[in-house]
Protein backbone atom coordinates (compact mmCIF):
# COMPACT_ATOMS: atom_id res chain seq x y z
CA UNK A 1 0.00 0.00 0.00
CA UNK A 2 1.49 3.34 -1.03
CA UNK A 3 2.17 6.46 1.58
CA UNK A 4 -1.10 8.41 -0.27
CA UNK A 5 -3.28 5.16 0.52
CA UNK A 6 -1.68 5.28 3.69
CA UNK A 7 -3.13 8.77 4.36
CA UNK A 8 -6.47 8.04 2.71
CA UNK A 9 -7.11 5.75 5.12
CA UNK A 10 -6.28 7.70 7.97
CA UNK A 11 -7.72 10.54 7.19
CA UNK A 12 -11.34 8.80 6.71
CA UNK A 13 -11.26 7.07 10.03
CA UNK A 14 -10.26 10.58 11.25
CA UNK A 15 -13.34 12.26 9.86
CA UNK A 16 -15.64 9.54 10.53
CA UNK A 17 -14.56 9.58 14.65
CA UNK A 18 -14.41 13.63 14.98
CA UNK A 19 -17.03 15.00 12.29
CA UNK A 20 -20.37 14.80 14.18
CA UNK A 21 -23.26 12.91 12.43
CA UNK A 22 -25.38 16.80 12.53
CA UNK A 23 -22.40 17.96 10.64
CA UNK A 24 -22.85 15.79 7.35
CA UNK A 25 -26.08 16.76 6.87
CA UNK A 26 -27.23 20.27 4.23
CA UNK A 27 -26.23 23.52 6.34
CA UNK A 28 -29.44 25.31 7.30
CA UNK A 29 -29.54 28.86 5.58
CA UNK A 30 -28.41 31.86 8.17
CA UNK A 31 -26.03 28.94 10.06
CA UNK A 32 -22.26 29.00 8.65
CA UNK A 33 -20.07 29.49 11.33
CA UNK A 34 -17.80 32.67 10.51
CA UNK A 35 -14.20 32.35 12.34
CA UNK A 36 -13.36 35.55 14.40
CA UNK A 37 -13.26 37.19 17.41
CA UNK A 38 -17.18 36.74 18.01
CA UNK A 39 -17.24 33.61 16.56
CA UNK A 40 -20.66 32.00 17.03
CA UNK A 41 -22.16 28.28 16.85
CA UNK A 42 -25.15 27.69 16.83
CA UNK A 43 -24.95 24.12 18.48
CA UNK A 44 -22.68 22.39 20.66
CA UNK A 45 -21.73 19.78 17.30
CA UNK A 46 -20.80 22.91 15.73
CA UNK A 47 -18.53 23.96 18.06
CA UNK A 48 -16.74 20.38 18.19
CA UNK A 49 -16.30 20.53 14.36
CA UNK A 50 -14.67 23.90 14.20
CA UNK A 51 -12.44 22.89 17.33
CA UNK A 52 -11.19 20.29 16.30
CA UNK A 53 -10.66 20.84 12.61
CA UNK A 54 -8.72 23.85 13.77
CA UNK A 55 -6.28 21.31 16.25
CA UNK A 56 -6.24 19.83 13.47
CA UNK A 57 -4.39 22.51 11.34
CA UNK A 58 -7.07 21.62 8.48
CA UNK A 59 -8.61 24.96 7.96
CA UNK A 60 -5.37 25.49 6.27
CA UNK A 61 -4.34 22.54 5.46
CA UNK A 62 -1.80 22.99 2.85
CA UNK A 63 -0.50 25.84 5.24
CA UNK A 64 3.17 25.15 6.71
CA UNK A 65 2.96 23.71 10.21
CA UNK A 66 5.28 27.02 11.51
CA UNK A 67 1.83 29.33 11.08
CA UNK A 68 -0.94 27.31 12.07
CA UNK A 69 -1.51 24.81 8.87
CA UNK A 70 -1.69 21.17 8.01
CA UNK A 71 1.65 20.70 6.35
CA UNK A 72 -0.20 18.73 3.47
CA UNK A 73 1.22 17.95 0.22
CA UNK A 74 -0.62 18.64 -3.23
CA UNK A 75 -1.80 15.24 -3.11
CA UNK A 76 -3.00 14.82 0.69
CA UNK A 77 -4.98 17.79 0.41
CA UNK A 78 -6.85 17.12 -2.53
CA UNK A 79 -7.63 13.29 -0.58
CA UNK A 80 -8.62 15.05 2.61
CA UNK A 81 -10.88 17.37 0.13
CA UNK A 82 -11.87 13.86 -1.50
CA UNK A 83 -12.87 12.38 2.03
CA UNK A 84 -14.72 15.67 3.13
CA UNK A 85 -16.91 15.32 0.26
CA UNK A 86 -17.70 11.70 0.54
CA UNK A 87 -18.69 12.33 3.93
CA UNK A 88 -20.85 15.30 2.84
CA UNK A 89 -19.20 17.54 5.61
CA UNK A 90 -20.15 20.97 6.39
CA UNK A 91 -17.12 23.74 6.34
CA UNK A 92 -15.84 23.72 9.75
CA UNK A 93 -15.40 27.35 9.66
CA UNK A 94 -16.16 30.55 6.48
CA UNK A 95 -13.25 33.03 6.76
CA UNK A 96 -11.74 34.90 3.32
CA UNK A 97 -8.79 35.80 5.18
CA UNK A 98 -8.09 32.33 4.59
CA UNK A 99 -9.08 31.89 1.15
CA UNK A 100 -7.67 35.65 0.05
CA UNK A 101 -5.84 37.38 1.96
CA UNK A 102 -3.31 34.01 3.36
CA UNK A 103 -2.34 33.06 0.12
CA UNK A 104 -1.11 36.54 -0.84
CA UNK A 105 1.04 37.04 2.62
CA UNK A 106 2.62 33.03 1.93
CA UNK A 107 3.89 34.88 -1.22
CA UNK A 108 4.89 38.38 -0.43
CA UNK A 109 4.21 38.94 3.58
CA UNK A 110 7.43 39.63 5.51
CA UNK A 111 8.51 36.71 7.84
CA UNK A 112 6.79 38.53 10.95
CA UNK A 113 3.66 39.77 8.69
CA UNK A 114 3.23 35.61 8.40
CA UNK A 115 3.72 34.86 12.40
CA UNK A 116 1.71 37.55 13.60
CA UNK A 117 -1.14 37.30 10.72
CA UNK A 118 -1.46 33.72 9.37
CA UNK A 119 -1.23 31.98 12.64
CA UNK A 120 -4.65 33.53 14.61
CA UNK A 121 -5.98 33.58 10.86
CA UNK A 122 -5.37 29.66 10.80
CA UNK A 123 -7.19 29.15 14.36
CA UNK A 124 -9.71 30.98 12.94
CA UNK A 125 -9.59 33.86 15.54
CA UNK A 126 -9.90 36.76 13.18
CA UNK A 127 -12.65 37.75 10.69
CA UNK A 128 -11.63 39.74 7.58
CA UNK A 129 -13.26 42.10 4.98
CA UNK A 130 -12.03 43.17 2.23
CA UNK A 131 -11.46 47.15 1.02
CA UNK A 132 -11.35 47.70 -2.39
CA UNK A 133 -14.11 49.03 -4.20
CA UNK A 134 -15.29 52.43 -3.84
CA UNK A 135 -18.29 54.49 -5.14
CA UNK A 136 -16.05 55.73 -8.12
CA UNK A 137 -13.99 52.53 -8.13
CA UNK A 138 -15.49 49.53 -8.95
CA UNK A 139 -14.87 47.59 -12.58
CA UNK A 140 -11.92 50.37 -12.62
CA UNK A 141 -9.94 49.44 -9.81
CA UNK A 142 -7.14 51.34 -10.07
CA UNK A 143 -9.13 54.17 -10.26
CA UNK A 144 -9.09 54.15 -6.15
CA UNK A 145 -9.29 57.41 -4.13
CA UNK A 146 -8.72 56.03 -0.36
CA UNK A 147 -5.83 57.87 0.20
CA UNK A 148 -2.75 56.56 2.76
CA UNK A 149 -0.39 59.62 3.52
CA UNK A 150 2.85 58.70 5.15
CA UNK A 151 3.70 59.74 8.25
CA UNK A 152 7.07 58.69 9.37
CA UNK A 153 6.30 55.45 10.99
CA UNK A 154 3.05 55.34 10.29
CA UNK A 155 0.29 56.40 7.43
CA UNK A 156 -3.09 58.38 7.98
CA UNK A 157 -5.74 57.02 6.10
CA UNK A 158 -9.20 58.88 4.84
CA UNK A 159 -11.62 57.70 2.04
CA UNK A 160 -14.33 54.69 1.99
CA UNK A 161 -14.65 52.25 0.58
CA UNK A 162 -17.94 50.40 -0.72
CA UNK A 163 -19.90 46.76 -1.20
CA UNK A 164 -17.75 45.22 1.84
CA UNK A 165 -19.07 42.10 2.72
CA UNK A 166 -19.52 41.81 6.77
CA UNK A 167 -17.79 45.15 7.29
CA UNK A 168 -19.64 45.76 9.89
CA UNK A 169 -18.98 41.94 11.43
CA UNK A 170 -15.25 41.92 11.11
CA UNK A 171 -11.98 42.25 13.08
CA UNK A 172 -9.84 42.98 10.24
CA UNK A 173 -9.43 44.70 6.72
CA UNK A 174 -7.25 44.27 3.24
CA UNK A 175 -7.04 47.06 1.91
CA UNK A 176 -5.84 48.43 -1.47
CA UNK A 177 -4.77 52.53 -0.96
CA UNK A 178 -3.42 55.24 -2.77
CA UNK A 179 0.65 55.81 -1.78
CA UNK A 180 1.71 57.76 -4.47
CA UNK A 181 -1.44 60.38 -5.82
CA UNK A 182 1.33 61.70 -8.10
CA UNK A 183 1.92 58.36 -10.06
CA UNK A 184 0.43 56.52 -12.91
CA UNK A 185 -3.12 55.33 -11.36
CA UNK A 186 -1.98 51.15 -11.42
CA UNK A 187 1.86 52.27 -9.73
CA UNK A 188 0.29 54.43 -6.57
CA UNK A 189 -1.14 52.13 -4.96
CA UNK A 190 -0.08 49.72 -1.89
CA UNK A 191 -2.25 47.18 0.21
CA UNK A 192 -2.04 47.97 3.69
CA UNK A 193 -3.88 45.27 6.68
CA UNK A 194 -5.90 47.57 9.51
CA UNK A 195 -7.62 46.91 12.14
CA UNK A 196 -11.31 47.36 12.88
CA UNK A 197 -11.25 49.19 15.84
CA UNK A 198 -9.30 51.70 14.68
CA UNK A 199 -10.10 55.37 15.89
CA UNK A 200 -11.76 56.81 12.61
CA UNK A 201 -13.24 53.91 11.16
CA UNK A 202 -17.04 53.83 10.60
CA UNK A 203 -19.05 51.11 9.04
CA UNK A 204 -22.67 51.62 7.39
CA UNK A 205 -24.75 48.31 6.85
CA UNK A 206 -26.47 48.96 2.78
CA UNK A 207 -29.60 47.15 2.12
CA UNK A 208 -30.27 45.49 -1.20
CA UNK A 209 -33.40 45.15 -2.73
CA UNK A 210 -33.53 41.82 -1.66
CA UNK A 211 -33.43 42.86 1.65
CA UNK A 212 -31.06 43.16 4.25
CA UNK A 213 -27.46 42.41 3.16
CA UNK A 214 -24.00 41.27 4.10
CA UNK A 215 -23.01 44.55 2.09
CA UNK A 216 -21.29 47.71 3.91
CA UNK A 217 -19.39 51.17 2.96
CA UNK A 218 -16.81 51.43 5.55
CA UNK A 219 -15.41 55.12 6.34
CA UNK A 220 -11.82 56.22 7.45
CA UNK A 221 -11.64 59.50 8.96
CA UNK A 222 -7.53 59.94 9.86
CA UNK A 223 -6.60 56.77 10.73
CA UNK A 224 -3.53 55.52 12.09
CA UNK A 225 -2.17 52.55 10.40
CA UNK A 226 1.39 51.68 11.14
CA UNK A 227 4.06 51.47 8.32
CA UNK A 228 4.04 47.44 9.77
CA UNK A 229 0.99 46.68 8.15
CA UNK A 230 2.40 47.31 4.48
CA UNK A 231 2.05 43.84 2.29
CA UNK A 232 4.81 44.19 -0.04
CA UNK A 233 6.64 46.71 -1.70
CA UNK A 234 5.54 50.66 -1.28
CA UNK A 235 3.33 51.31 -4.34
CA UNK A 236 3.42 47.73 -5.32
CA UNK A 237 0.09 46.83 -4.67
CA UNK A 238 -1.49 46.45 -8.25
CA UNK A 239 0.62 43.31 -8.75
CA UNK A 240 -0.75 42.25 -5.27
CA UNK A 241 -3.98 43.02 -5.65
CA UNK A 242 -4.42 41.30 -8.76
CA UNK A 243 -3.35 37.77 -7.23
CA UNK A 244 -5.59 38.51 -4.40
CA UNK A 245 -8.48 38.65 -6.79
CA UNK A 246 -7.51 35.37 -8.51
CA UNK A 247 -7.73 33.83 -4.92
CA UNK A 248 -11.19 35.77 -4.59
CA UNK A 249 -12.77 34.41 -8.03
CA UNK A 250 -11.13 30.75 -7.23
CA UNK A 251 -13.40 31.15 -3.52
CA UNK A 252 -16.27 32.74 -5.48
CA UNK A 253 -16.22 29.55 -8.14
CA UNK A 254 -16.17 27.01 -4.93
CA UNK A 255 -19.44 28.31 -3.56
CA UNK A 256 -20.80 25.13 -5.77
CA UNK A 257 -21.65 21.50 -4.75
CA UNK A 258 -18.52 21.05 -4.00
CA UNK A 259 -18.33 23.82 -1.56
CA UNK A 260 -21.26 24.72 0.46
CA UNK A 261 -24.31 22.81 0.53
CA UNK A 262 -26.83 24.46 -2.10
CA UNK A 263 -30.22 25.29 -0.71
CA UNK A 264 -32.17 25.23 -3.93
CA UNK A 265 -31.99 21.74 -5.56
CA UNK A 266 -33.01 23.11 -8.71
CA UNK A 267 -34.70 18.97 -10.48
CA UNK A 268 -36.61 18.23 -7.23
CA UNK A 269 -38.48 21.40 -7.21
CA UNK A 270 -39.16 21.68 -10.99
CA UNK A 271 -40.47 17.67 -10.93
CA UNK A 272 -42.94 18.81 -7.93
CA UNK A 273 -44.26 21.55 -9.66
CA UNK A 274 -44.11 20.15 -13.16
CA UNK A 275 -44.35 16.81 -12.68
CA UNK A 276 -47.06 16.54 -15.45
CA UNK A 277 -46.68 19.02 -17.88
CA UNK A 278 -49.77 20.14 -19.18
CA UNK A 279 -48.08 22.34 -22.58
CA UNK A 280 -45.33 22.89 -24.75
CA UNK A 281 -44.16 25.46 -22.64
CA UNK A 282 -44.34 23.22 -19.65
CA UNK A 283 -41.83 20.52 -21.78
CA UNK A 284 -39.46 23.16 -23.04
CA UNK A 285 -39.78 24.39 -19.18
CA UNK A 286 -38.21 20.71 -17.92
CA UNK A 287 -35.94 20.89 -20.51
CA UNK A 288 -34.65 23.73 -19.45
CA UNK A 289 -34.52 22.82 -15.73
CA UNK A 290 -32.16 19.51 -16.48
CA UNK A 291 -30.30 21.53 -18.94
CA UNK A 292 -29.11 23.63 -16.09
CA UNK A 293 -28.60 21.11 -13.83
CA UNK A 294 -26.04 19.42 -16.43
CA UNK A 295 -24.17 22.69 -16.71
CA UNK A 296 -24.47 22.74 -12.84
CA UNK A 297 -22.69 19.39 -12.52
CA UNK A 298 -20.16 19.96 -14.95
CA UNK A 299 -19.33 23.28 -13.33
CA UNK A 300 -18.74 20.92 -10.28
CA UNK A 301 -16.53 18.57 -12.13
CA UNK A 302 -14.89 21.22 -13.58
CA UNK A 303 -14.14 22.94 -10.13
CA UNK A 304 -12.50 19.60 -9.05
CA UNK A 305 -10.02 19.58 -11.72
CA UNK A 306 -9.06 23.54 -11.31
CA UNK A 307 -8.18 22.44 -7.80
CA UNK A 308 -6.41 18.77 -9.27
CA UNK A 309 -4.16 21.83 -11.44
CA UNK A 310 -3.41 23.77 -8.84
CA UNK A 311 -2.02 21.97 -6.76
CA UNK A 312 0.08 20.55 -9.25
CA UNK A 313 1.77 23.99 -9.93
CA UNK A 314 -0.11 24.89 -13.26
CA UNK A 315 -1.44 28.38 -13.95
CA UNK A 316 -5.22 28.69 -13.23
CA UNK A 317 -5.55 31.96 -13.15
CA UNK A 318 -7.38 32.03 -16.83
CA UNK A 319 -9.90 29.48 -15.34
CA UNK A 320 -10.60 30.65 -12.19
CA UNK A 321 -12.08 34.04 -14.14
CA UNK A 322 -13.73 31.81 -16.04
CA UNK A 323 -15.54 29.75 -13.55
CA UNK A 324 -16.62 32.85 -11.34
CA UNK A 325 -18.00 33.85 -14.73
CA UNK A 326 -19.95 30.68 -15.30
CA UNK A 327 -21.23 30.35 -11.71
CA UNK A 328 -22.38 33.68 -11.20
CA UNK A 329 -24.64 33.39 -14.53
CA UNK A 330 -25.99 29.71 -13.78
CA UNK A 331 -26.70 30.87 -10.57
CA UNK A 332 -29.19 33.57 -12.30
CA UNK A 333 -30.62 31.46 -14.85
CA UNK A 334 -31.26 28.81 -12.28
CA UNK A 335 -33.46 31.01 -9.79
CA UNK A 336 -34.92 32.23 -13.09
CA UNK A 337 -36.23 28.86 -13.83
CA UNK A 338 -37.73 28.49 -10.94
CA UNK A 339 -39.58 30.98 -10.75
CA UNK A 340 -40.47 30.25 -14.15
CA UNK A 341 -41.65 26.89 -12.73
CA UNK A 342 -43.30 27.85 -9.30
CA UNK A 343 -45.10 30.76 -10.38
CA UNK A 344 -47.01 32.47 -7.64
CA UNK A 345 -44.81 30.12 -5.32
CA UNK A 346 -41.84 31.71 -5.25
CA UNK A 347 -43.63 34.95 -4.71
CA UNK A 348 -44.09 34.95 -1.29
CA UNK A 349 -41.59 37.63 1.08
CA UNK A 350 -42.26 36.32 4.72
CA UNK A 351 -44.90 34.35 6.45
CA UNK A 352 -46.16 30.75 7.09
CA UNK A 353 -47.72 30.19 3.98
CA UNK A 354 -45.02 28.81 1.97
CA UNK A 355 -42.02 26.57 3.06
CA UNK A 356 -38.56 27.79 3.61
CA UNK A 357 -37.14 27.19 0.92
CA UNK A 358 -39.76 28.69 -1.37
CA UNK A 359 -39.96 31.84 0.78
CA UNK A 360 -36.33 32.66 -0.15
CA UNK A 361 -36.60 32.09 -3.75
CA UNK A 362 -37.40 35.31 -4.87
CA UNK A 363 -34.57 36.88 -2.41
CA UNK A 364 -32.18 34.56 -3.87
CA UNK A 365 -33.34 35.78 -7.38
CA UNK A 366 -33.00 39.33 -6.93
CA UNK A 367 -29.32 38.61 -5.16
CA UNK A 368 -28.40 36.75 -8.29
CA UNK A 369 -28.20 39.47 -9.88
CA UNK A 370 -25.73 41.07 -7.58
CA UNK A 371 -23.75 38.08 -7.43
CA UNK A 372 -23.17 38.75 -11.27
CA UNK A 373 -21.55 41.98 -10.23
CA UNK A 374 -19.68 40.89 -6.88
CA UNK A 375 -15.98 39.60 -7.21
CA UNK A 376 -15.74 40.97 -10.97
CA UNK A 377 -18.97 42.14 -12.67
CA UNK A 378 -19.37 38.97 -15.92
CA UNK A 379 -18.54 41.91 -18.08
CA UNK A 380 -15.34 42.45 -16.43
CA UNK A 381 -14.90 38.89 -16.22
CA UNK A 382 -15.59 38.62 -20.03
CA UNK A 383 -12.40 41.40 -20.88
CA UNK A 384 -10.09 39.47 -18.42
CA UNK A 385 -10.64 35.92 -20.62
CA UNK A 386 -10.42 37.50 -23.72
CA UNK A 387 -6.73 39.23 -23.07
CA UNK A 388 -5.21 36.80 -20.51
CA UNK A 389 -7.32 33.73 -21.60
CA UNK A 390 -7.33 34.03 -25.09
CA UNK A 391 -5.27 36.97 -26.01
CA UNK A 392 -6.99 38.97 -27.52
CA UNK A 393 -6.06 42.49 -28.32
CA UNK A 394 -7.68 45.20 -26.94
CA UNK A 395 -10.33 47.09 -28.89
CA UNK A 396 -9.65 49.87 -31.20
Amino acid sequence: MSAIDDFRQATRAWLEANCPPSQRAPLPEGQLVWGGSQVEFHDQDQRLWFERMRDKGWFCPDWPVEYGGGGLTPAEVAVLESELRRLKCRPPQINLGIWMLGPVLLEYGSEQQKRDLLTPMARGEIRWCQGFSEPNAGSDLASLKTSARDEGDHFVVNGTKIWTSYGDKSDWMYALVRTDPNAPKHLGISLIVLDMRSPGVSVAPIDLISGKSAFCQVFFDNVKVPKSQLIGPLNGGWTLGKSLLQHERKAMSNFGETSLPNHFHLLPLVERYLSEPRSAADQALRARALGAAMDEHAYALTVQRMGEEARSGQDVSGLMAIMKLVHSEQERDKFEILLDALGYHALGWEGDAFSGEELAITKAWLNGFAMTIAGGASEVQLNVIAKRVLGLPDAK
